[in-house]
């Protein structure tokens, strides 16, 4: 494509928002960690070692096929459930990596390479782990 030689109105998305095909058989809860495999498709958080963390659902949806379904998720930072024992996040751990290990809960390591990386972690409190997606 050639350098500009006139205005042109570039399309814009809303920021933070995004659109991802669905994996078949997939069910995605509203509010639930979204992640895509190594083929693109999008499902939700799971204790994998191929999974890229793409945001929070914005929808609840269910996939009979692959593509068939999108679902919208929304980058931020929002807070999920700390895993327990030796796997808990704690305020030490602000800025490490956090790991998914469902589509809700987070964990301070990869167990051995195991799960993939969800975010970073930006606080921990009573109720959860704060992680920037």
């Amino acid at each position: 494509m050639a350098a500009l030689t006139s205005g042109r109105n570039t399309p814009r998305r809303e920021p933070d928002v995004e659109s991802h095909p669905m994996r078949g058989g997939a069910t995605i809860y509203v509010g639930a960690l979204v992640m895509i495999d190594a083929a693109g498709w999008a499902g939700p958080g799971a204790t994998s070692a191929t999974l890229k963390a793409v945001g929070r659902a914005e929808d609840t949806r269910m996939s009979v096929a692959n593509g068939d379904r999108h679902i919208r998720v929304r980058r931020g930072v929002f807070r999920w459930g700390n895993s327990d024992g030796a796997d808990a996040i704690t305020r030490a751990d602000i800025g490490n990596p956090a790991y998914a290990v469902d589509d809700q809960t987070l964990a301070k390591t990869s167990n051995g390479g195991a799960r993939s990386a969800a975010g970073i972690i930006r606080d921990v409190d009573a109720q959860g782990v704060w992680i920037a997606i």
